[in-house]
């Protein structure tokens, strides 16, 4: 058997060493060459968190969008005095936010008593530290857990709904629900600012112009602008791809049911009814809908 010498063996690790050494090398000029390649690849992407001026945006990336939500929930638990159900208890009452629903920025799909999602006291410890923290169902806009705060009181939400915004500026409903809000404090420039900045970042948003029509009808009596924005925000609706879901049903029901009111109080019958005929086509109450009309009908009659 033939043995090799020991330089020959030195000469075939130092040979294997130089391949890998070249493998090696090899790799690196690939890797750097894929990462420039890419490198202009991503700083032309829309979606580069780079190209943002927002820093939340930059360091969180999409996970900031669950924080905003919690946030969302948070301000909500506040505007129950922190009466909110738990992961443990029954939330079929609190599908729907009850802020965004009283504000009208969301369709409510909440069911069940809204008030027993605590169920019975388990037992006599159970139902004394009930006494301990908040166990009855109120709102701040009602007169919060003692019936004795006003409406200022909503305030407290206020901070919970900027965290949001900031966190995730697409989502409209926190924008509306401000805007409520602030208006039902009276608010009116604040409130119009708010839903503005909404629309900076959801530009043409029929839900966002629904609500400033809304503030122009009702706080600014102002129905000339109402009409203009609400007729902008129904274009917009019926350019959607996906308008025929529920949640731009819900909005073009809103626009829709708004302009038909304005028409109808300036005796505008047969534009009102026009609207109120493509209302009934989105509605999910088209009953009721038929009704307005066969009032409006009644009316018109000679």
């Amino acid at each position: 058997m033939m043995t090799m010498s020991t330089a020959q063996t030195n000469a075939i690790r130092e040979t294997r060493s130089f391949r890998s050494a070249l493998r090696l090398l090899l790799l690196l000029v690939c890797g750097f060459c894929l990462a420039i390649d890419l490198s202009g690849w991503f700083q032309s992407w829309p979606g580069n968190r780079t190209q943002s001026t927002n820093p939340l945006a930059v360091t969180m990336g999409d996970a900031r969008r669950l924080f905003a939500n919690q946030f969302f929930v948070k301000a909500d638990a506040y505007f129950h005095s922190g009466m909110y159900p738990t992961i443990y208890d029954n939330r079929q009452s609190f599908t729907t936010p009850h802020i965004a629903e009283d504000s009208g920025a969301m369709k409510g799909k909440n069911t069940g008593d809204e008030t027993a999602f605590l169920g019975p006291p388990r037992n006599w410890i159970d139902a004394f530290g009930r006494q301990f923290y908040p166990s009855v169902h109120t709102h701040l806009s009602d007169g919060g857990a003692d019936g004795q705060e006003g409406e200022g009181t909503v305030r407290e939400i206020l901070p919970w709904l900027a965290l949001s915004t900031e966190l995730d500026p697409k989502r409209v409903e926190v924008y509306t629900v401000t805007a409520y809000w602030l208006r039902r404090m009276n608010k009116i420039d604040e409130s119009e600012q708010e839903l503005r900045e909404g629309l900076k970042e959801n530009p043409g948003d029929p839900q966002l112009l629904f609500d400033l029509g809304r503030l122009f009808s009702e706080a600014r009596r102002n129905p000339g602008n109402a009409r203009n924005v609400w007729e902008a925000g129904l274009r917009n609706w019926e350019s959607l791809p996906d308008k025929e879901s529920d949640k731009n049903r819900f909005v073009a029901e809103e626009i829709f049911g708004a302009l038909a009111h304005l028409e109808e109080t300036a005796h505008n019958t047969n534009q009102a009814t026009a609207l109120l005929e493509r209302l009934k086509a989105v509605s999910t109450t088209p009953q009721s809908v038929q009704g307005w009309i066969e009032r409006l009908k009644g009316q018109n009659i000679p």
